[in-house]
């Protein structure tokens, strides 16, 4: 799963958030068709906010979308969030389901039918407060695996309290396993080809800066010989599956980034290949940020631009630790915060130390001053301080005459202190 960000990010402003989170599904990939459902239905979430935190409930009607409203779910939780009430239940997930009108609210669904897979999320959309979208298979009521897409929005009454939850799922029925396992033989054998390596599909995050757990992708090794152009051209085929799942899959991002690390390591040993690499793409090598060309080589020049300086921040973060060629997505996956862990680190590495705090070095050497002179002030005027600012006034024989107390101003008595050590 992935998080809401990562979907306002992915589908508005081009770019996933990787804050490490939890799953509970397992991801899959079910087409381009499902997809494109739940990108429209975000699309109608943000037409309907009208620069508020959450669209108004006063404006949303799923009798009258076409498009996506007999596969949606209305929830109503102006009552409570431990029991909430079906609002509206679209015509293709009731018949789905089998759910008649005897169904009101999330007690009463099926713990097995595609609605209850759909409102198991409902409690991530209050803790998060952002939509959520999530994909996986199951095995349903008659016995077949499911695999479904699904999208959860808040809704608000009064602009401020999410108390009501829009969801839109969409699915499709697979074959038995048998008969899935023969069809694959038969293919295999007519091809002639071994088995596929198992890969995952992407996953959808679960709330803002969330990020989610998915089982390793499985790619094939780096041949020790490889060149340049190979390992660019493995590097770019990890960032285009990255780019298929519409920046939501973590794992095809790491991978991606691997096989760009593996390209850096790779760039000492064919210097004049790599210039010739960046003379095609129309780039340039930077001294002061060398892993900013690679990352644009890798992921293109024309992505988006905070990602790319992101990217380039891992690279070279791999590059000072040493991480082997092949070793940077198993390092990502277990340094705390992910990607966006490596950039912070990164980025506390170039910020300037902070100035220490001198005071009381000052006032410890303004206690072991010898007076210079010593007067006796009205207790009328005296003040808890240890230290006080006197004004003085000079007199016609160059004597100083005290006549003034400043012993309420903490912050002038600190600068003159300060200014005394100077």
């Amino acid at each position: 799963m992935d998080t809401a960000n990562g979907i306002d990010e992915g589908v508005g402003s081009g770019g996933p958030d990787y804050v490490d989170g939890s799953v509970s599904d397992v991801g899959i990939d079910v087409g381009g068709d499902e997809r494109r459902m739940h990108v429209r239905a975000y699309n109608h979430w943000v037409s309907l906010l009208q620069g508020r935190a959450y669209p108004s409930i006063e404006d949303l009607d799923p009798n009258s979308i076409a498009d996506f409203g007999p596969h949606s779910v209305l929830l109503d939780f102006t009552h409570g969030i431990e029991d909430p009430r079906i609002q509206f239940l679209g015509r293709a997930l009731r018949e789905e389901c089998g759910i008649d009108a005897s169904v009101s609210h999330i007690a009463d669904v099926p713990s097995r039918s595609l609605l209850s897979r759909l409102t198991d999320h409902y409690l991530q959309i209050i803790a998060n407060r952002a939509p959520i979208g999530f994909e996986a298979e199951f095995v349903g009521t008659r016995g077949h695996n499911t695999m479904y897409r699904g999208i959860l929005m808040p809704f608000s009454s009064d602009e401020d309290t999410i108390d009501f939850i829009y969801g839109v799922i969409n699915w499709k029925e697979l074959v038995d396993a048998e008969t899935q396992a023969r069809l694959t033989a038969d293919l295999r054998a007519a091809r002639r080809a071994p088995a596929p390596l198992a890969m995952p599909g992407s996953v959808w995050a679960d709330g803002p800066g969330a990020e989610f757990d998915e089982a390793p992708a499985v790619t094939a090794p780096i041949p020790d010989d490889a060149t340049l152009y190979d390992r660019l051209a493995a590097a770019r085929d990890c960032a285009e599956a990255f780019a298929a799942s519409e920046g939501r899959s973590r794992t095809a991002l790491y991978q991606a980034l691997g096989r760009a690390h593996g390209l850096a390591q790779a760039i000492a040993d064919a210097p004049e290949d790599y210039a010739a690499m960046l003379a095609d793409a129309g780039l340039k090598a930077q001294a002061r940020a060398p892993m900013t060309p690679v990352a644009k080589l890798v992921f293109g020049a024309g992505h988006d631009k905070t990602r790319l300086a992101e990217y380039a921040s891992v690279l070279t973060h791999a590059a000072r630790h040493e991480v082997g060629a092949d070793g940077l997505p198993a390092y990502l996956e277990s340094f705390p915060g992910g990607v966006k862990g490596v950039v912070g680190a990164e980025r506390a590495l170039k910020r300037p130390a902070k100035a220490p705090d001198l005071y009381e070095q000052i006032a410890s050497e303004l206690r072991a001053r010898a007076p210079i002179a010593h007067v006796d002030i009205d207790p009328a005027r005296a003040d808890d301080g240890e230290f006080v600012v006197l004004l003085a006034r000079r007199d016609a024989g160059g004597g100083l005459d005290v006549v003034a107390c400043v012993a309420d101003d903490k912050s002038l008595t600190e600068r003159t202190i300060r200014r005394a050590a100077a």
